[in-house]
């Protein structure tokens, strides 16, 4: 008797991660090269789904077997690299192999925008936020509401994470007076990503 496969990931795959590092799998997964004929999870899906959702997007999206690629990728993307062996060893994929889905951070992709490409290390090293909010202000990108609510949050990873949910309505002017902010900023920190 000849029995399909099942549709689900191998157990402890997503199940494992802290909240903290299934953010970082979701975000970095809608960002993930998918081959072509693939197209990405779209970002509102992967906001609101839990990790039995997760898995059922992955399965449904792509074929089981490119199901548990794209999986372990990202996790490996996301340091969590015990859970992608354990994926790896239970699906039968070698990491190794896995390693090269992702293009490497020096070879920016032509369709993706600086400030989209560098999404994570901006938020993470920008550290005066509010000298980029003036600059963003005062071109008229950002709204007096809008930069009151982005200075109220506490750390400055929160005020971009706060700026950064405003970009997907952005076009690519308005990235680049982003960018221009950043590099009138904090001049080191845009060379050192664009050295990358």
């Amino acid at each position: 008797m000849n029995c399909a496969k099942p549709k689900i990931l191998p157990p402890c795959t997503l199940e494992d991660l802290t909240e903290d590092e299934l953010r970082k799998f979701k975000t970095n997964l809608h960002e993930f090269p998918v081959k072509p004929g693939y197209d990405n999870i779209p970002r509102g899906q992967l906001q609101k789904a839990d990790v039995l959702d997760l898995s059922e997007l992955l399965l449904d999206s792509y074929t089981q077997d490119y199901a548990v690629e794209v999986t372990a990728a990202v996790l490996r993307r996301c340091h969590c690299n015990p859970q992608a062996e354990k994926l790896a060893a239970a699906s039968g994929i070698e990491i190794i192999n896995l390693l090269s889905l992702f293009p490497k951070p020096t070879a920016v992709s032509s369709h993706r925008h600086f400030i989209d490409q560098f999404r994570e290390q901006l938020i993470q090293r920008t550290a005066t936020v509010e000298q980029v909010l003036d600059k963003l202000l005062h071109k008229s990108i950002v709204n007096e509401e809008q930069y009151q609510k982005i200075c109220s949050q506490e750390t400055n990873q929160d005020k971009m994470r706060k700026l950064y949910k405003l970009v997907p309505s952005w076009n690519d002017q308005c990235k680049d007076q982003l960018k221009n902010a950043l590099k009138d900023v904090n001049p080191c920190l845009i060379k050192d990503l664009e050295g990358e």
